[in-house]
């Protein structure tokens, strides 16, 4: 009777070991790179880089909670880059209408917390980059922080 419990308590105490290791096993494969999904038909991917340095007068709006900035210039974005403060970290957004093919109208304009497309007046939060009712969001770019320099990048 004692070798069958013995017998018992190894096999349970294996059991356990293989479901912890299967456990770390996944834990350590579902790990990966922050991704942004772009995945958009109205909107091309460019790479690019562009630094903002928030010491320069036209960018100290960013070191205030709400505040943000246009980025029009050329190469960055598909039509420019919004950058805004959310108060807990910086979001960096494309400035072109996320649910409208690129047309004259299709730039939009800063207006508080929202960008606002002026061809379908909808307003997406530059907290989130949703608008409601909308099939795409705005195209998110990556913020990396260094100092007083963010990096705008995808």
């Amino acid at each position: 009777m004692m070798v069958f419990r013995k017998l018992i308590e190894h096999i349970t105490s294996s059991f356990y070991k293989k479901i912890v290791v299967f456990i770390f096993i996944g834990c350590l494969f579902s790990c990966s790179k922050e991704t942004i999904n772009n995945s958009n038909p109205y909107l091309p991917n460019y790479t690019f880089t562009y630094n903002v340095d928030l010491n320069l007068p036209s960018h100290s709006n960013l070191q205030f909670a709400g505040n943000g900035i246009t980025v029009t210039t050329q190469g960055v974005g598909v039509r420019g880059v919004f950058v805004f403060n959310t108060g807990s970290g910086y979001t960096a957004w494309d400035m072109a209408c996320p649910n409208q093919s690129l047309s004259s109208c299709s730039t939009m304009t800063l207006s508080g917390i929202n960008a606002v497309c002026p061809c379908d007046d909808k307003k997406y939060s530059l907290y989130t980059g949703q608008s409601a009712g909308m099939t795409y969001p705005l195209k998110a770019y990556r913020v990396e922080v260094n100092g007083t320099v963010l990096r705008i990048y995808n």
